[in-house]
């Protein structure tokens, strides 16, 4: 035997210790079970599919689909218990000279289920991970202080694998049933609860309680990804004048109540800066994503198909911008059903809001930080070719179809003024105003504009 690699497979063999053993059945050499050297020869880095055999199906008697929120559930386990338990130490790399290196599988990770499978390198439910009537399947990752590869060298790694082996078993078998349970039915009533949306004629639901505030980490640097906020985090609370909905949870028996989203309409958070409106909106991105309890997304759903627009400069190949566009800009080929070119921003944001809409997407979602704001709003230099999203909602409120918007908003009040319903964030907190009370102040700021850009002329005529 050259290498690490040809002595894995007649270390495998000796691996069936009980409780846990090497699955078998689902090695696959060398993308889920390898041993082989770190690039700096510090450490043998390894990975193996290990089973359990645990029935949790027999043992908890529900639904398939929600087995995987207490996969999640025994994975943040033995996550937690890594630091302390000695045999678990190949989980964050113990005895190599950088375990820092080694220990992304034990970064707390709180999505039971992603259909964009956020967090790829982490450690999850997912198809390497999961419970069927054989028992719990986990692939295990870690790493070991490097040896030579000669008798003692076999031995040893030989021994420190099995006792991890034998250390993730036991705590598989440990976990308590109620927990797992409590796991399962959480998850299973994220996925039916989401299945009853479009016939509530809901495409969203924010339930009240939610926590979206997010805690990033070097790993976990995306909202989808990024764990709970800690310290001070505002739960939401639908307010009243929007109108409570009520939800059910079927696998629990239980309803929560909080705010849904409509099939069709227009929803504005507005407000000022810093107050909650891009994390609002990130949660709702989120909710078609399953969590773990405490992440505080839990009762956050949203259908897939989630569509995104933003501005952004790109070539463009024929995308349809006819919504907006009664003519193409200078420098660009083709018409506005099919643009060819550099596109500037508010042409960019243009094709996907029409892409959105082509397709049917459920929802669109775009935020004031990062989109064209001459798409959305006129402004006085603003020529006839291009009718702005207020604009067009304004004369056609059914121009974008089945699709329904959501957008977070500072300071594009004529656009707000044109929302079917208005959430305003102050301290985090979310408060309504009607459309109505909204134009109403929107008209009194625009008077005020207005007199003092007529102070100015007076005191200035000739600038």
């Amino acid at each position: 035997m050259d290498t690490w690699c040809d002595a894995f497979p007649d270390i495998i063999q000796t691996l069936s210790t009980d409780p846990a053993q090497f699955d078998t059945g689902r090695a696959r050499v060398p993308v889920n079970t390898y041993l082989v050297p770190s690039f700096d020869r510090d450490a043998l880095q390894f990975s193996l599919p290990v089973i359990v055999a645990r029935d949790l199906l027999g043992e908890i008697g529900l639904d398939l689909k929600g087995s995987d929120g207490a996969v999640s559930a025994i994975i943040e386990g033995i996550k937690a218990a890594a630091a302390e338990n000695g045999r678990l130490g190949p989980l964050r790399g113990e005895g190599t000279g950088f375990p820092s290196r080694h220990q992304d599988i034990l970064e707390p990770y709180t999505i039971v289920h992603s259909d964009s499978a956020m967090g790829g390198s982490l450690w999850k439910p997912d198809p390497g991970n999961f419970a069927d009537e054989e028992g719990v399947h986990l692939t295990v990752c870690g790493a070991l202080p490097d040896r030579p590869l000669d008798r003692t060298g076999l031995h040893d790694v030989t021994d420190v694998l099995s006792g991890l082996l034998q250390a993730l078993g036991e705590m598989v078998l440990r976990f308590p049933t109620d927990a797992l349970r409590m796991a399962w039915v959480d998850s299973l009533d994220q996925k039916l609860a989401r299945d009853l949306l479009p016939g509530m004629g809901l495409v969203s639901f924010i339930g009240d309680d939610s926590r979206p505030a997010r805690e990033f980490t070097w790993l976990r640097c995306f909202h989808r990804v990024a764990g709970p906020k800690e310290g001070v985090s505002v739960p939401f609370t639908c307010p009243v004048e929007l109108g409570l909905v009520e939800l059910p949870l079927p696998a629990s028996g239980r309803s929560i109540t909080g705010l849904g989203i409509r099939r069709r309409e227009t929803l504005a958070i507005a407000g000022s800066n810093a107050q909650g409106k891009t994390t609002l909106l990130e949660a709702i991105i989120a909710g078609q994503d399953d969590h773990a309890l405490g992440d505080g997304r839990e009762r956050v759903l949203t259908v897939p198909g989630v569509a995104l627009a933003q501005g952004g400069s790109q070539g463009m190949a024929g995308e349809d911008v006819s919504l907006f566009f009664r003519r193409i800009p200078p420098g660009l080929d083709g018409t506005p059903k099919a643009v060819r070119g550099a596109g500037s921003s508010s042409l960019v944001m243009a094709s996907q809001i029409q892409r959105a809409v082509r397709r049917g997407a459920p929802l669109l979602i775009f935020d004031e930080d990062t989109a064209a704001p001459n798409l959305l709003v006129p402004g006085c230099v603003q020529e006839g070719e291009v009718e702005v999203l207020s604009s067009l909602l304004a004369r056609d409120p059914s121009a974008l179809g089945e699709t329904a918007v959501v957008f977070a908003a500072g300071a594009l009040d004529i656009l707000v003024a044109q929302a079917d319903r208005i959430i305003i964030l102050r301290d985090h907190e979310a408060r309504a105003i009607s459309p109505r009370e909204f134009r109403a102040r929107l008209t009194t700021h625009l008077e005020e504009v207005l007199l003092h850009l007529r102070e100015d002329e007076d005191r200035c005529p000739d600038s």
